[in-house]
């Protein structure tokens, strides 16, 4: 395959939007008879959220299925109302013999990997509904997928009960390789040091996440981050013809910070348009791509959608909950951001990038994810967008390695160190000026003190409002 990268270089362009009022909506189906599965043996591994949702189609497509898990704990899923009129299926518990997998025509495994919202697909629900489009939202992100073929498969309307979905997929399920995954669309945000444990090196974290693309076509769209090397070298292995985009260079996206203007130039599939953000209500760079990368996305569906049309959605979109959230400006001046999401160093380093001019007191702590406590922890990249804003609070377990690499590394402005958020919280009030911000924006997990990221931003915003 061969891939086009991108110049650096200005391009002078007329920006026209490529789809003509007369362009007739196009929904792309695909459905399978009821009992397509019919005479199948399908064994479900792994029976969380997905899992039961995997079994439930299964049957629903005329199955016989196994479901598996080892936590012996749970309960026998032929017990269960939701499953009780399926005959044909067992629940094996604890530890099971490879055998029973033998026999199955087929095999599901679950991704085993905890359920996380993400901005980007909050966005393009958001666009879709506004412009009247039947969505579906889920995938790793909430609502597993099987669940949205069941309700095709059982609707008795002939309408689609969905015209687009917009599906999470996380790098363990892409894992496996497979022969029928072919989005329309598929958007790779960026490669980050988050899952090291399970694919050990980047270069395989880069070939897993690309594969998301491996079946598109040239009528198809896949988007990546511009300028990332083993990202490249990953789609250079792949031997399809899909049109590539970039999230900062064309053919692709820009945004231009100052004007507040998106750029979408990919003339491959006739887009050449510009879009107007400053109706965003939002902070943060990498907000405002995740609005102009949401609409080339519903550009590249091909549904008849054009950018005058995405257009009259911008003032209506909202930032998710805990992305650089704007929760609260308190009487003496401060406002208190939530990016609670930020559990890496990386999307730290976004965010701090996205605050531009706004001197802020900067939250830091958590678990930190460190492989190897002799190795860079990746706090030290932190230095540099750090020296621009008031001050640094590191709090919880990690607190102290992440105090001690900022100060080893350079750090030019006052940190200082608490025991807990709520510590952190407090700090942060009796530091902060008139016109300052607070930000909690981690770059680490949450598990020393809460149970998820969203429980950790839920109780910042409880204390920031608690002394008011």
């Amino acid at each position: 395959m061969k891939i086009r990268f991108p110049s650096r270089k200005n391009q002078t362009l007329i920006f026209k939007s490529h789809h003509s009022e007369k362009t007739i909506p196009r929904t792309v189906q695909c459905c399978a008879p009821t009992f397509d599965l019919k005479g199948k043996s399908v064994a479900v591994i792994g029976l969380g959220k997905s899992g039961r949702a995997a079994t439930k189609l299964a049957l629903a497509r005329g199955a016989s299925v196994i479901a598996i898990d080892q936590n012996e704990n749970l309960s026998l899923l032929e017990l269960n109302p939701l499953f009780e009129k399926h005959g044909h299926l067992k629940t094996v518990l604890g530890h099971f013999d490879t055998k029973l997998l033998k026999d199955a025509d087929m095999v599901v495994v679950s991704p085993g990997v905890p359920l996380e919202s993400h901005g980007l697909s909050f966005l393009l629900q958001s666009i879709l509904s506004h412009l009247g489009i039947e969505v579906f939202v889920g995938g790793n992100l909430g609502i597993p997928l099987s669940e949205a073929a069941i309700q095709c498969l059982t609707c008795p309307s002939p309408k689609p009960v969905f015209q687009v979905a917009v599906v999470e997929v996380s790098s363990y399920q892409l894992e496996v390789p497979n022969k029928h995954f072919c989005p329309s669309v598929a958007v790779v945000l960026n490669l980050t040091s988050d899952h090291l444990e399970r694919h050990k090196t980047m270069k395989n974290y880069a070939i897993t996440k690309c594969r998301l693309l491996s079946h598109m076509t040239n009528s198809k769209l896949g988007i990546l981050p511009f300028g990332n090397k083993l990202l490249n070298e990953a789609m250079e292995e792949l031997v399809n013809e899909v049109n590539l985009a970039w999230i900062g260079a064309f053919p692709g996206v820009k945004v231009d910070m100052e004007e507040k203007v998106a750029s979408l130039r990919v003339p491959a599939i006739g887009v050449v348009s510009e879009l107007k953000l400053g109706a965003l209500n939002v902070m943060g760079t990498h907000n405002y791509y995740n609005a102009a990368v949401a609409a080339l996305s519903v550009l590249g569906l091909d549904m008849g959608i054009d950018t005058e049309a995405i257009s009259s959605t911008i003032e209506k979109l909202r930032v998710p909950p805990h992305r650089m959230q704007i929760v609260h400006k308190d009487s003496y001046g401060v406002t208190w951001i939530d990016d609670s999401k930020a559990t890496n160093v990386e999307a730290t380093y976004t965010g701090l990038l996205g605050l531009n001019e706004q001197k802020s007191v900067i939250l830091l702590g958590g678990l930190a994810k460190v492989s190897n406590s002799q190795e860079p922890n990746g706090f030290e990249q932190l230095v540099e967008p750090l020296k621009y804003h008031r001050c640094v609070i590191t709090f919880g377990f990690s607190g102290p390695l992440i105090q001690k690499t900022l100060s080893d590394n350079g750090l030019s402005i006052p940190c200082f160190e608490a025991a807990n958020l709520e510590d952190a919280v407090n700090c942060a009030r009796s530091v902060a000026r008139y016109g300052d911000a607070v930000v909690l924006s981690p770059g680490c997990a949450s598990f020393d003190e809460f149970r998820n990221f969203e429980h950790r931003g839920k109780v910042f915003q409880e204390l920031v409002f608690s002394s008011e």
